[in-house]
Parts: C-alpha cells; structure tokens; sequence
C-alpha cells in the first residue's frame, strides 16, 4: 500500500523545532561567550553587536576602551576593597594546603601544628558583586605573556598564592617551578606563561637584595638606583609591586649617594618618607618609561598590616597574634605599624603618575586579621631558646600568613581589577 505524502503541516512543527533549537543555541552562546572563550575579543565583539550591554556600548564598541586583558567594566560606584568578611565553610578554602605543591615551609601552619581551622573559612564581600576567581581564564590570558610579583616576601607570599589558584588546571607534566638568582619562575608549558617573583624589598639596589642572605644588621638603600632591578622586568606584561616593611627599620633609612663598590662610601640618614617618596619617585619613573598602557598593566598592593601588640586592640598587654582566633570586631581599627603618612606620600606620588597603576588597597580590610599569621607554625630556622619555649607569644611570626587564607583574597581582588576595571 502507498504512503501518502507528507502533509505540510508535519514539515512546518519540524522546521519549526529545527528553528527554536538554533536560536536557543546561538542565545546561548552569546550569553556565556565570554566564559566558554574569555580569550576571543572576536566572540566578545560580536556578542556586544547582537546583544549590547548599555553600561559598555555608551562608552565604547568591541571595548576598544578598556585597558589590556579586561573583558568588561567594573561597577564604577563599588569600591571592592569596603566591605566585610562573611563567614563561608561551602566555598572557602578556594584550594587545600596538600594540594598544592608550590607552597613554602613559612607558611604551611596546618602542617606544622596549627590545631584550628577557623581562620581559613572567612571570605571577603566587597558592597558589591566581586568575580569568581577562574584560574582558566587567567592562564588563558597569560598565553604567551608574563606575570611578575616584585617585593619582598610579603609579594612573594601573594605570588605563591596566586601560583596554587591556578596549578590544578595544568597537568602535571606541563608546569613547573624553578629558582634562579633573584627570580622564582613557574611556567605554564602548554600556555607558554610564566608567572614569576623577583626579590627586591626596597625595589631600589639595597644590601638586602641577596633572596637567601638578607638578614643584614643596617639596611642601606642606594639613591636612585631602580635601574640595576629594572633591567630585569623589561619584556613583563603584568607587574605587581609592593614595598613597605623593610623601610620601616626606624624614624630614618640609611641611604647611599654613589655605589656599593666605592672604597668610602658616602650614606646618609633621610627620614623615613623622605626616603620612601624617593623610592616611589624611582618607581614612577621606571614604570613611565617601560611599560604601555595599551599593553601593560601594572598593580600596586598596599601595606600589608602586622599585630604584634595585642594591647592596641584591647587584648593582653603583652600578647601578639599567637593563638588569635577571632576576628578584630572595631572595622575601623588601624594598627600603629601600618603608617598613614606612607599611605599619603603613595596618594601624592601615584596622582602624578602618566601611567594608570592599579592600587590594591588590602591594608583596612587586612586590618581585622589578626587570626590569619602564621604565628608559631611555620618552619623554624634555629632551635627556640628556652625562654622561647616559655612564651610562645615573644617569638610568633605576625607579619606573614598562612597559605591558603587572606593572600588569597588579595588575588581575588588583583583578578577582578583585572579583568573587570
């Protein structure tokens, strides 16, 4: 028996089906191009044509705008570094201490006896939306560039962090970590990526700048002396600077008109910002004549604060960060080492910056944790003294923290500000 042709109204619910499902596939695509292909400015481009965003297109098209490696614009009412600290135990730690390799005996606290967790499950909540860190995305950004942290080990604390937020998506045998002289270099093979550090705590020449010996009894710091560093981030695309603590030896800093190499050397005792705009002024300079808007970005992260002196928050009069476990509650807490007069001669210098630098303002949010040194645990480098042993408090390290924990934050905060200026 003979079929009967197909009538036409089956054919139309077919075309039909075949219709819906395309346009709920190209809508798909526009809506999460950005996340399925964060390297394609193309895909983004034509994302913006079928379906524009009103806060970007008034201001730019294909976001010929927006500086190197944003993909979008910030909330310019939201400032990310106010907010508060909110308790998450389903998304904090964004990474476990025994997954990731990379990290350094100073500040490793669970494996050398830190009995409390606490400290690990605070996340930061600007008054705004702030973007999931998504390591994908940030190595697929570094494809065939260069990412440096240059500071002191406080930058090379934030660098290792930023280092185990993104490791676990490259295998194993596409990565690695070397040192040499003043660099650690980790290097994303399959992305030809490199994400370095470079120990400079003064940024100038200084006798400190050996990374293993740099335990000297007077810091000198030589004037105007960026360039002997410098030479060695030319070529980087992405530069984080930070520099304060080591400055902070006293009411002056001992600086040096000339070289290291003369027979009689002429130094000199500069207060300390005096000393410290010098630095900054040196800095400036440097930035201004290497690095490209079009094609750089360059951050600076603020004073990292210590507690050493419980008596200034209202605890023991001769207590530190040892066995801190709770936040400070007063949000407007600043503690005596953390000195606003540097934090003024940085405002002053950057305004008359050509270059625009990416402040990242982690001190007053990093002011309330006290909790989140390394404390007592961390690798030690000598026997402790009896008198030690007596009074673990004397000899706790609270200036550097724990890893994972707030550095964390501190790249969460460098990602957005990234990618979302």
């Amino acid at each position: 028996m003979e079929l009967p042709p197909s009538l036409p109204i089956f054919r139309k619910v077919h075309f039909y089906n075949y219709l819906f499902l395309l346009i709920g596939l190209v809508v798909f695509l526009i809506t999460y191009s950005s996340y399925l292909l964060p390297s394609s400015p193309s895909v983004t481009s034509l994302a913006n044509l079928i379906w524009p965003n009103p806060e970007t297109s008034k201001k730019n098209k294909d976001y010929d705008d927006l500086p190197p490696f944003a993909i979008g614009e910030g909330d310019k009412e939201c400032n990310l570094f106010s907010g508060k600290w909110m308790w998450d135990e389903i998304n904090r730690p964004l990474y476990n201490e025994s997954e990731c390799p990379y990290l350094l005996p100073q500040v490793t606290c669970q494996e050398y006896g830190r009995p409390d967790k606490e400290y690990l499950y605070w996340r930061w909540q600007p008054d705004c939306i702030i973007p999931r860190f998504n390591a994908s995305l940030m190595l697929e950004s570094l494809r065939g560039k260069r990412m440096m942290y240059v500071g002191d080990s406080l930058n090379r604390g934030q660098y290792i962090s930023m280092i185990c937020l993104i490791h676990k998506v490259i295998p194993n045998d596409a990565k690695s970590l070397h040192e040499v002289d003043s660099f650690t270099i980790f290097t994303a093979k399959d992305y030809n990526a490199t994400i370095e550090f470079y120990w400079a705590p003064f940024l100038l020449e200084s006798n400190a700048d050996n990374p293993g010996k740099h335990r000297v009894p007077n810091r000198i710091v030589r004037k105007n002396s960026i360039d002997i560093h410098g030479k060695h981030w030319k070529g980087v695309d992405i530069m984080v600077f930070n520099t304060y603590i080591w400055w902070m030896s006293g009411l002056t800093v001992k600086i040096l008109n000339g070289t290291f190499d003369d027979n009689i050397k002429d130094i000199v005792d500069v207060p300390t910002n005096d000393a410290y705009r010098m630095g900054m002024k040196n800095l400036l300079r440097w930035i201004n004549q290497n690095m490209d808007p079009k094609r750089n970005r360059v951050f600076f992260t603020s004073m990292s604060p210590s507690h050493a002196w419980s008596k200034e928050w209202g605890g023991d009069q001769n207590g530190s960060c040892y066995n801190q476990k709770k936040l400070i509650d007063d949000p407007n807490y600043w503690g005596s080492d953390s000195r606003k007069s540097i934090m003024q001669v940085i405002g002053e210098e950057f305004d008359k910056s050509n270059f625009p630098i990416i402040f990242l303002n982690i001190t007053q949010l990093s002011m309330s944790r006290r909790d989140a040194h390394t404390s007592i645990y961390k690798k030690r480098w000598g026997p402790l003294s009896p008198k030690e042993k007596a009074n673990p408090s004397s000899y706790a390290d609270c200036i550097h923290w724990c890893l994972p924990g707030l550095q964390d934050v501190w790249n969460e905060l460098l990602f957005a500000k990234l990618f979302f200026p």
